[in-house]
């Protein structure tokens, strides 16, 4: 049986150069909390955050939805009591940061997360934050870089109702930190030391 939470996910200042959002697009819905269903009172929390897809990891409808692409939520999240529900497709996270944002359509109105590992659940809120922060996607390393700062801050703050203790927290932050490094050195953009560190999330999160 499927055990329905619900995270806090307050919106994080903005990190990264303000260009690398649309004029109006960053915050454009305030985040405050995300409906995350899970496999009973424990997730697996072995899973690495390696840059790979994530697995059991959907985002479900609240119901019908004309103008992104959906498909069968169980064949993704199998094993989360999920039946007939339908989902955004896996491929189309960017469609849906578009849509949603040329909509004006809350993303909460319309899907809630079902993960059941650590790195799924790091991915869906690395998304959520897409989804509430609009921009060209030209400058990547950057958009990234201030997703997986939520994603992290999110976790931490939620980490009594997921079950992780500071300890996994650390090396989750080292895995995003160490693929956060990669893409930048990809675009040929300095790596600021401090980036992601403890330090800088926790100035981060005093604006809440």
């Amino acid at each position: 049986m499927a055990e329905i939470c619900l995270l806090e996910t307050p919106p994080l200042p903005l990190l990264v150069p303000p260009g690398t959002f649309d004029p109006g697009g960053f915050c454009w819905c305030a985040s405050t909390e995300i409906e995350w269903r899970r496999p009973g009172a424990a997730i697996d929390l072995s899973t690495s955050h390696d840059g790979s897809d994530p697995t059991n990891m959907v985002f479900v409808m609240r119901g019908p939805c004309d103008f992104l692409p959906v498909e069968l939520a169980r064949l993704h999240a199998p094993g989360l009591g999920l039946t007939t529900e339908m989902a955004l497709a896996p491929y189309a996270i960017d469609d849906a940061t578009d849509e949603l944002y040329a909509r004006r359509v809350p993303p909460a109105s319309l899907l809630w997360l079902a993960a059941d590992n650590l790195n799924a659940l790091f991915w869906g809120l690395h998304d959520w934050c897409h989804f509430h922060n609009h921009g060209p996607f030209v400058d990547r390393a950057y958009t990234e870089l201030q997703c997986d700062a939520a994603a992290l801050c999110w976790i931490r703050r939620n980490a009594g109702t997921i079950g992780l203790d500071a300890g996994r927290w650390g090396r989750l932050r080292q895995e995003a930190e160490a693929q956060a490094r990669s893409y930048f050195a990809a675009e040929g953009i300095p790596w600021r030391e401090g980036w992601l560190g403890e330090g800088w999330l926790k100035a981060a999160e005093e604006a809440w």
